[in-house]
């Protein structure tokens, strides 16, 4: 048995006003054919990841449409932290100094939660490389497969992974019966499984974090962070590190703040304790701030949590995502939901939701974002436009409804293809 996480229940028909009769009932003939099902979603962290989101709304809503739905994480320990984020990054196509000691730490896990699996499941959803290897153990010890499908859900672009890393990987995840990625373009050439499915990732409308909140609670809440709810204002939500480049933001920012005296800045990050890196970039961002109180750098030690970040959303005039290397950026989805349009790095799976002169701008470089950031604050009917047609893209294609009945449709098919 893995640790359990908790998740609040909800109900398909709360969505309906939301995506429309046509998409519920969709939903609910697809999921016909498998009520009672059992699935487990099996993942590495229960908070502070967009996975982590996308499992808290996804798994309830399987429930919702009558399948029998658990999230787990897997054991770890301190060991293992600086080898997953190593696994990780180095798939993600970072260089790490990969070791036989890392290799002998992650097998040594996998061998760990491999022997917690004392459940049947008729799906079983493996997230990400980490406990990518269970299935695999599970065999070994077992001395035969475990009942039902298993899938890799695999939520990053493996086209530039690190050779050595991913060719360990690689054996474990050809035993699994599909895998699942954000984009077609993030599959390597050698994955080898019998079906590989593209399913892009998505945001809730009724969580926290993106449903609608009113002028009043927008207000407080700026005024209470010490914004001025009457001057311009840009953000960027995203953990502090080099890939999302908070600093190149604070230099746009101050390049457009020439010509837009009046603008603010707010970075917001959800900071984790066992993250070292992110703490170590987040004091560099306050020392590149200087003593500018237009910038604000919040994070849960401000008591930021999913409301602040909604509101800080909604009161942007122009949200910024100038990563450098990302992969799909849910937080872009999440601005657009609100209206609001995105200035975002040309990278990852950002062209993949901001299209460009559409619903944001794609830029690669500080004084490009700059320029599109200024040009967004001088022309405010542009900027609505973009937003509203962000909006309407979102609803049609990066909604949790969307995902769900991809996935429905994927146990659908396995169920059907034996």
């Amino acid at each position: 048995m893995y640790a359990s996480v908790p998740t609040t229940p909800k109900s398909m028909e709360k969505y309906r006003p939301i995506v429309g009769d046509k998409v519920v009932d969709e939903l609910k003939a697809l999921a016909a054919p498998l009520q009672g099902a059992r699935v487990l979603h099996l993942g590495v962290t229960a908070f502070g990841t967009g996975i982590a989101e996308l499992l808290g709304s996804l798994a309830p809503l399987m429930d919702a449409v009558g399948l029998k739905t658990d999230w787990q994480v897997i054991r770890t320990g301190t060991e293992f932290a600086d080898v997953s984020r190593a696994m990780y990054s180095a798939l993600g196509g970072f260089f790490v100094p990969w070791s036989p000691e890392m290799e002998n730490t992650w097998l040594s896990y996998s061998i760990l939660n491999a022997r917690l699996f004392d459940e049947q499941y008729d799906y079983v959803v493996v997230h990400d490389p980490q406990p990518a290897a269970i299935l695999h153990e599970i065999v070994r010890l077992e001395g035969g497969r475990p009942a039902g499908k298993w899938i890799w859900h695999c939520h990053l672009d493996l086209t530039e992974a690190q050779m050595e890393v991913w060719d360990l990987l690689k054996p474990y995840v050809s035993e699994y019966d599909a895998a699942v990625f954000a984009s077609k373009e993030w599959v390597k050439s050698d994955v080898d499984v019998p079906s590989i499915v593209v399913i892009p990732p998505a945001i809730d409308p009724m969580s926290s974090k993106n449903m609608e909140v009113s002028q009043a609670t927008i207000q407080s809440v700026l005024e209470q962070h010490g914004l001025d709810p009457q001057r311009p204002i840009i953000s960027q939500v995203s953990r502090f590190d080099q890939w999302n480049d908070p600093l190149g933001v604070i230099d746009a920012y101050r390049l457009a703040k020439q010509q837009v005296p009046e603008l603010q800045l707010v970075l917001v990050a959800s900071m984790i304790t066992s993250d070292p890196e992110s703490w170590s970039y987040y004091e560099r961002c306050v020392r590149r701030a200087g003593e500018d109180y237009d910038i604000h750098l919040l994070s849960q030690l401000n008591d930021i949590g999913n409301t602040e970040i909604n509101v800080f959303q909604r009161a942007a005039d122009v949200v910024v995502q100038k990563s450098i290397r990302k992969g799909f950026g849910l937080g872009i989805a999440e601005a657009l939901w609100k209206g609001r349009p995105v200035v975002a790095g040309r990278v990852g799976g950002f062209p993949l939701q901001v299209i460009d002169g559409i619903t944001g701008y794609l830029v690669s470089s500080v004084a490009e974002c700059s320029e599109k950031v200024v040009y967004l604050l001088r022309h405010p009917d542009v900027a609505h436009q973009m937003g509203q047609t962000g909006r309407d893209y979102i609803r049609e294609n990066r909604l949790i409804t969307r995902f769900l009945r991809d996935y429905l449709q994927l146990f659908g098919s396995l169920r059907y293809g034996g």
